[in-house]
């Protein structure tokens, strides 16, 4: 299904055993291709699975992927840019949200470039109780890599250029 640059939709992330995880109640589309989504959000509700809400602080621009197990979101702080990418599942849009699964590894990457890997023991813990397929566990590994040999060549979103368009698209759509 075809999103057009300026609707909003919600995002829900699950976990491997279909529960939903996590909300946020609504993103700009900014821009779809063949195997991108890029999308940006601002002080939006989001809504944890256990019914805590929060809003997010700062404009975020976020990249999905349909062919690649990763997402993006770039977090435009005072001090830079920040990155939090989660190795997720491809995302699908079924005309009520743009979704995908959490596959609970997360890395952080600052503004000097510099990464942290997160969650790894959520992700062992999760693996073992929600019984995550040999399969599933190698391309999360296989896509961690690529999403680190990304992180290191600054290639995009992480060479900032493209999180900059993206944020000046969407000031501009959300003055219309």
């Amino acid at each position: 299904m075809k999103l057009s640059t300026g609707m909003t939709v919600p995002i829900h992330s699950y976990k491997h055993d279909q529960k939903l995880h996590r909300i946020w109640k609504k993103a700009m589309v900014l821009e779809q291709t063949q195997t991108m989504l890029v999308t940006a959000n601002y002080r939006t509700r989001v809504i944890e699975c256990d019914g805590r809400s929060w809003h997010t602080k700062e404009p975020a621009i976020c990249y999905f992927y349909n062919d690649l197990w990763f997402n993006i979101i770039g977090m435009l702080k005072r001090d830079g840019v920040y990155f939090y990418c989660n190795l997720s599942s491809p995302y699908l849009y079924d005309g009520e949200a743009i979704k995908y699964i959490d596959y609970d590894l997360d890395i952080k990457v600052f503004p000097d470039g510099d990464y942290m890997l997160l969650d790894e023991k959520e992700y062992q813990d999760h693996s073992r109780q929600m019984n995550y397929p040999k399969e599933i566990m190698d391309i999360i590994e296989s896509q961690r890599e690529e999403l680190i040999r990304r992180i290191e060549l600054r290639e995009k979103p992480f060479c900032l250029s493209d999180i900059e368009q993206y944020y000046e698209l969407y000031k501009s759509l959300t003055k219309k």
